[in-house]
């Protein structure tokens, strides 16, 4: 029997180790429609694993002007601005982007580019959210 209470014990202590933090885009005035959010959470390496998700976000080509893609950043505790990629459309209504770095991250955020490549955020700011400290 306690060995029965250690298992479970364990296995919720795993999971709510597991979960990492996730936080809410505030309502872009550019796409007012989405719902943005980031999860980020630590790993035993001390990289950082970053999920951004956005429903119902309209496609990069019917902004005025149009562009080609979403471009996610990130900006480091030493103030530097980092590509980290672009959202990828899993289906017509949900883009996303998974990926890791070993950059502390103090905030994210989305800007519409015409190349995905940019090494400097050059685009349209979608949304941008600070993360707790």
């Amino acid at each position: 029997m306690k060995t029965v209470k250690n298992v479970l014990l364990g296995a919720v202590l795993l999971l709510l180790t597991s979960c990492g933090s996730i936080t809410t885009f505030p309502i872009s005035n550019i796409v007012p429609a989405a719902e943005i959010t980031a999860k980020m959470k630590q790993d035993k390496n001390k990289n950082y694993s970053i999920e951004v998700k956005a429903k119902n976000l309209a496609s990069a080509n019917r902004l005025n002007p149009p562009k080609n893609n979403y471009s996610v950043w990130i900006v480091t505790e030493k103030n530097e601005t980092k590509n980290l990629g672009q959202l990828m459309n899993k289906n017509a209504k949900t883009a996303v982007l998974k990926t890791n770095t070993p950059f502390k991250v103090i905030e994210i955020f989305i800007t519409a580019e015409d190349q995905g490549n940019n090494t400097y955020p050059s685009g349209i700011e979608i949304s941008r959210v600070t993360l707790n400290k």
